[in-house]
């Protein structure tokens, strides 16, 4: 008798499981998809989404379309609660959903700081998609006078965001002051090469950074710091690091220091063998992950045949997260800075290559959505 497997997110780390639900419901096992959106926005290329270089459409997967067109069943809902003991899924749309099988990759979230006032116009780097709404925003803003931008945060993100909305805005005149925020050294975990790099890309994009400058609140048109006069601010975004959600430590589930939900070398949750997990909402228990998307598409096929193996009672693999991984940061403008071991450098030639690897990404999973009918996909 066939199982009910559920996935709750169709992110980075489902996108072979979604390729090959047919394989799944081809055994006789049913498959239901929950997801608060139609689709999944990939977050590798968001901040070239809000620069223009890229169209939503062009990063964005049509988790409907695909679960759908395959015969699984798609349920357009966030899940606010896991009773793990009945096996049941809670919906902020009031319904319950049974499993036999689950695992989660629904991703990480940007909190909201306490410190920001309700006046305050603001926009935090996740959800992706809503990048677009502050696309049009900034360009309505420098479009009325010379605003001031800012980013809080000093990770990956906030250069990444700055360095775009300053591509967005090249044209604008005047052009928006933009500055970042951040309580520590800019890109502190990174080597100082890289550092002093991105520091030069920034000041030559005419991009302020305050380091060791702590903001104490945010109030309609100013960000008090804790030292030095407070600085005005027409919009905000917000890049302080990404959060897994509170779901998992909310229905008293194994979690890590994170509150990612913990899983061991096989992707699966030590107490519950029938739940597991992969992406920016775990927490690999043999050793802490960045919360980068290359660790998801790495456990993309891990994932996909331990979900099969424990439905077919078959031995499951476990996850090698693998050495070190390539890394290009987009600085906005067609110019980015790559990193790989001890090759590094910036320009055109570095936005290229990760321009080439994000499309080709995109491509062979989009290319999903257009498979013929009967679901035979390969990936």
């Amino acid at each position: 008798m066939g199982q009910q497997l559920v996935l709750v997110g169709g992110g980075h780390a489902h996108l072979v499981t979604l390729a090959r639900l047919h394989q799944f419901i081809k055994k006789g096992h049913s498959v239901t998809v929950i997801q608060p959106s139609e689709y999944h926005y990939y977050s590798g290329m968001g901040p070239g989404m809000l620069g223009q270089t890229y169209t939503p459409e062009q990063i964005r997967f049509a988790t409907r379309h695909v679960v759908e067109k395959q015969g699984g069943t798609f349920v357009l809902a966030k899940v606010v609660h896991v009773d793990a003991d009945n096996r049941i899924l809670r919906l902020d749309s009031g319904q319950n959903i049974a499993y036999d099988l689950v695992s989660f990759n629904c991703g990480s979230h940007v909190p909201r700081p306490d410190i920001i006032d309700a006046r305050t116009d603001y926009y935090t780097v996740k959800p992706i998609e809503k990048l677009l709404d502050a696309q049009a925003r900034v360009l309505s803003l420098v479009g009325e006078k010379k605003a001031a931008i800012g980013i809080i945060g000093g990770g990956p993100s906030a250069i990444e965001v700055a360095g775009n909305i300053r591509g967005l805005t090249r044209h604008c005149r005047p052009a928006p002051d933009i500055e970042i925020f951040t309580r520590h050294r800019l890109l502190g975990r990174f080597p100082d090469r890289i550092r002093r790099k991105i520091a030069q890309s920034l000041r030559a994009s005419q991009i302020t950074v305050y380091e060791h400058s702590p903001v104490e609140r945010i109030d309609a048109g100013r960000v008090h710091l804790a030292a030095g006069p407070p600085r005005p601010i027409d919009l905000l975004f917000v890049a302080t690091g990404v959060q897994p959600s509170p779901l998992f430590s909310d229905s008293g589930l194994p979690t890590g220091p994170d509150g990612g939900l913990r899983v061991n070398r096989f992707l699966q949750n030590p107490r519950h063998p029938e739940m597991f997990g992969g992406g920016d909402c775990i927490y690999f228990s043999p050793r802490p992950l960045d919360k980068v998307g290359v660790y998801a598409v790495r456990e993309n096929p891990v994932l996909c045949h331990n979900l099969m193996a424990a439905m077919e009672n078959t031995p499951l693999k476990p996850f090698d997260p693998g050495g070190s991984y390539l890394l290009i940061f987009n600085l906005g403008g067609g110019k980015g800075i790559l990193r790989k071991r001890w090759l590094q450098f910036g320009g055109r030639p570095a936005f290229l290559i990760k321009d080439y690897i994000d499309r080709r990404f995109m491509k062979k999973f989009q290319a999903i959505e257009s498979s013929r009918a009967n679901g035979e996909i390969h990936v």
